[in-house]
């Protein structure tokens, strides 16, 4: 059994040595620059894009009761308990709405469970970059140090959206900034309300 396992191993040796020999003969640049670009939209696809959604999910969508808490209670540890929760309720609720959203096969995108994972943890770790902050005991240090962290979030945002997907920088920034700024406006006013 175990000369049989050896000998399949070095014919699988071989055959990855013949396909990468074929590969440089008949690739033509035009085949292989196809090829590229394929293995590009197949990671924007099953990476990038369930990672920016959920990036972009959880940086604004817990901004509102994060800072509405904030504003409400001027209580930092109150704030980062509403801010955890919001940021690992989203992130669990995103990882099952991208994974259930498709299967991959009608679409492409890859395995469910892969960008469920990567919209999920993606959205916790936006919601939680300015939850954090609110460990500062003093509020207002706290709440500065959190409009920073959504300032960076939303950069990281905007660049991630230039980067990959094809957006002109300014165009991503003007959108996601707009989005973040009434966001965070909603949560201050019904916070001070």
């Amino acid at each position: 059994m175990r000369e049989l396992l050896i000998e399949l191993a070095e014919a699988e040796d071989k055959h990855e040595n013949l396909a990468e020999q074929l590969g440089d003969k008949i690739l033509t640049p035009s085949a292989r620059a196809k090829e590229d670009e394929t293995a590009r939209r197949m990671f924007v696809l099953q990476y990038v894009q369930p990672g920016l959604a959920g990036l972009m999910d959880g940086s604004v969508s817990t901004l509102a009761p994060l800072f509405a808490a904030a504003f409400a209670t001027h209580h930092t540890w109150e704030t980062f308990l509403v801010g955890m929760a919001a940021a690992v309720g989203a992130g669990i609720s995103m990882g099952f709405a991208e994974a259930l959203s498709d299967d991959g096969s009608l679409t492409g995108r890859g395995s469910p469970l892969l960008r469920g994972a990567v919209c999920g943890s993606m959205t916790a770790l936006g919601g939680l970059g300015h939850t954090l902050p609110y460990l500062i005991p003093n509020f207002l240090t706290a709440t500065a140090l959190a409009v920073v962290v959504v300032m960076i979030e939303l950069a990281v945002i905007s660049y991630i959206r230039y980067r990959y997907m094809d957006t002109p920088f300014l165009q991503a920034a003007f959108q996601v900034v707009v989005g973040g700024v009434l966001v965070f406006l909603a949560g201050i006013l019904i916070g001070s309300s």
